[in-house]
This record gives C-alpha cells, sequence and structure tokens, in this order.
C-alpha cells in the first residue's frame, strides 16, 4: 500500500527533510512572505528535477 503513494522513498524522505528545515527557519528571515513561497517552490522544484534526472539516469 505504501508503494502506492510513494514511488520513490529518497524523494519523499528529501521532500519531508526540506519542509522541516523551512518550517524552521523561514520565520528568523526578515523577508516578506512572498519570498517565503519563492524559496519553498524552488527548493521543491529543484529536488524534483534531480529526482527525475536521477530516475532517467537509471533507465
Amino acid at each position: 500500500m505504501f508503494g502506492l503513494f510513494v514511488d520513490d522513498g529518497s524523494l519523499a524522505i528529501t521532500v519531508l527533510v526540506r519542509l522541516a528545515l523551512l518550517w524552521l527557519l523561514l520565520p528568523q528571515l526578515s523577508v516578506s512572505l512572498v519570498w517565503h513561497g519563492v524559496i519553498l517552490f524552488a527548493g521543491l522544484l529543484a529536488i524534483l528535477l534531480e529526482s527525475a534526472l536521477h530516475r532517467a539516469r537509471q533507465r
């Protein structure tokens, strides 16, 4: 059942770690909330792209 929702365990763990770190660190930055969203999006996009490229190289 777990594999139905989580295909790549390392991707899921990396996203959760990223979210936890941002949850702890973003409130300490003195930037607008818009930048919080940009930082969140850019990081998750980078994680997704790296995972997709890694999967493509394996095949």
